[in-house]
């Protein structure tokens, strides 16, 4: 999988590190702005479904993603052309925030309806949020712990990175080459792509499931990834399969 790096893979490198060494410079200004807000939460703004995918939360993050877009990026653009890639790299990320977003609305309201079966009115609730954003406490007395900390985190933690857009290249990639060998770190055997990548899907599935975090930190956005690889796989699937208009955007 060598040769030289696409000119599409090569502009999101370049603009994912300077969206990391610039926001390092600013500050938390620029995850206020440039982070994937809940939408109830007052930070939030419409362009962040597309800025939170420039955006990461430490070296490492930033790393392992453009690590990853440099290894299966290149490959996956010059077999279906600069359009294709750039439509499913940018289609995938929405997807990503979309099953993201979804998922803590469902955690939300749950966490909500536990407040107000306790007898808290909206306007409490939005004090105790207020209160933890200000404080990074969380009020929980009579509310259980864990419903305080599910209202509390899905309100106001943002989502970063470029895994969820990714994520839609490594599905399409495992689609396109499913029996190419790869390696995995550490781990001199050669494993198909189809297998190394549908394993690391499903372990993200379990994980987004269970809550129990086997690779990454424990603030993972497993259902991002998990929506960035059904849409990667779809548009992928779907362009194999109409073969007519396969290169037609190339």
């Amino acid at each position: 999988m060598g040769g030289r790096i696409s000119d599409t893979v090569k502009v999101l490198l370049i603009s994912n590190i300077l969206f990391f060494f610039g926001s390092q410079m600013i500050g938390d200004y620029a995850y206020k702005m440039f982070a994937l807000w809940f939408p109830e939460n007052p930070n939030f703004k419409v362009w962040q479904l597309i800025t939170h995918m420039f955006m990461h939360g430490d070296f490492s993050h930033i790393l392992f993603n453009m690590f990853g877009l440099f290894i299966f990026g290149t490959v996956l653009e010059n077999s279906i052309g600069k359009n294709k890639f750039i439509y499913l790299y940018i289609t995938a990320g929405l997807g990503a925030a979309a099953l993201q977003v979804l998922f803590s609305y469902i955690g939300y309201l749950s966490a909500y309806e536990a407040y107000v079966e306790l007898g808290y009115t909206s306007e409490q609730i939005s004090q105790a949020l207020q209160f933890a954003r200000e404080t990074g406490k969380i009020r929980y007395d009579p509310i259980p712990l864990e419903t305080a900390k599910q209202l509390a985190n899905n309100f106001g933690t943002p989502m970063v990175g470029a895994s969820g857009a990714l994520f839609g290249v490594l599905a399409a990639f495992a689609l396109l080459y499913p029996n190419l060998p790869l390696y995995f770190i550490f781990v001199p055997i050669p494993i198909k792509a189809k297998y190394l990548i549908g394993g690391y899907f499903l372990i993200n599935v379990y994980s987004a499931i269970s809550g129990d975090t086997i690779l990454g930190p424990s603030n993972t956005a497993y259902w991002a990834h998990i929506g960035g690889a059904v849409v990667g796989f779809i548009m992928m699937w779907f362009w194999k399969k109409n073969m007519n208009s396969f290169n037609r955007w190339n």
